[in-house]
């Protein structure tokens, strides 16, 4: 079952409770902090933006987990599969760096002796400039890019967690936004432009339990000269009511079942990132091949929390299947997927 939202209203009730559950392709639930009734440690909000084409791109985060804010960025080279990520972590934010209640409106502006950060919003376009010094040895990283055309619809999803009233997730994530911009790394220069480079915004709220793991992937660009992207993934709450699993094609999502990511297991039992995955779909309209390219492996731990992520950028091949039943042939679509296991 995958229930709707369609009218507007407050995130949360007196209570700190959902007051809608589900999905919607446009944010219609109103995010204030101040509703928040669960303690003020467990509120963990994010802004995620990832910026590739075909040949390299830069993944940004500014996270305010409470009693761990982090800065993070990332640089992929994959042409020549390798990645390099920094991670500058503050204590205490409690909501002091003021992140946006929407990811409609307003920007995030952060800096110290290390890092200068602008994510900016001005109602139509975005601008990311991000400002690392040191970022590989001696050199720093240095990105400036516009985001625009941003789709009409999106994956919003409002799901509460099991066993934890006052828990939720609250998730819009903008898939397929076009970019323009540059990144100097190294002594180069690498250019965006709207023609063969995209952008995803992975903007998130809530109430977490202490322990979660949660399985995310998409992707973003063209098929047949068309926009063409999805978003899948689990582990972000009660799913019982809605999926976050959409297609998006000419910027229209398309709403999927359930998707599940099977991560191959090597002969000591565990996951082995690096090996072809395969994602199927309860209703049959999402059906991959994954070959992977890279993995962003990394462990960070502080005090008593960790995360433990793997996100492994590859290329999709398969079938995913419209609203309408229109069949898109998928082969070698650049993307990721992954698997993080949180203690927060």
């Amino acid at each position: 079952m995958q229930k709707e939202i369609v009218e507007r209203s407050r995130l949360l009730d007196e209570k700190g409770h959902l007051k809608q559950v589900g999905f919607s392709k446009k944010p219609l639930l109103d995010y204030n902090r101040k509703d928040v009734k669960a303690g003020i440690f467990k509120i963990k909000e994010w802004d995620y933006y990832l910026v590739y084409n075909n040949d390299f791109g830069v993944a940004l985060t500014i996270a305010d987990n409470a009693y761990m804010g982090l800065v993070s960025a990332t640089y992929f080279d994959f042409k020549q599969p390798t990645q390099k990520t920094e991670t500058v972590m503050s204590l205490l934010p409690m909501g002091r760096w003021k992140l946006p209640s929407s990811a409609t409106t307003g920007g995030i502006k952060f800096s110290n002796n290390k890092i200068k950060v602008e994510f900016i919003h001005d109602g139509k376009n975005r601008r990311i400039k991000f400002n690392m010094m040191n970022f590989y040895k001696t050199t720093s990283l240095h990105v400036d890019v516009s985001l625009s055309e941003e789709p009409a619809e999106s994956m919003v999803i409002a799901t509460p967690f099991k066993d934890f009233p006052k828990g939720f997730y609250y998730n819009q994530k903008i898939i397929g936004m076009k970019a323009t911009g540059s990144i100097r790394y190294r002594g180069s220069e690498y250019s965006f432009n709207k023609e063969t480079s995209n952008a995803i915004l992975d903007w998130g709220r809530g109430v977490w339990p202490r322990k979660c793991t949660w399985y995310w992937g998409a992707a973003t660009g063209t098929l047949g000269g068309k926009p063409f992207g999805f978003n899948i993934g689990y582990g972000f709450g009660d799913t019982t009511a809605t999926t976050e699993n959409m297609i998006f094609y000419e910027g229209k999502a398309h709403k999927l079942e359930n998707v599940t990511f099977h991560i191959p297991i090597n002969e000591k039992g565990k996951e082995d990132y690096m090996k072809p995955w395969k994602f199927t779909s309860s209703d049959g309209r999402f059906e991959m091949d994954f070959v992977p390219i890279l993995d962003r492996n990394s462990f960070t731990t502080a005090l008593v929390v960790s995360s433990k992520q793997h996100q492994v950028f590859g290329r999709f091949s398969g079938k995913a299947i419209l609203d309408d039943g229109k069949i898109l042939e998928i082969k070698d679509f650049l993307g990721f997927a992954e698997k993080v296991k949180n203690v927060w």
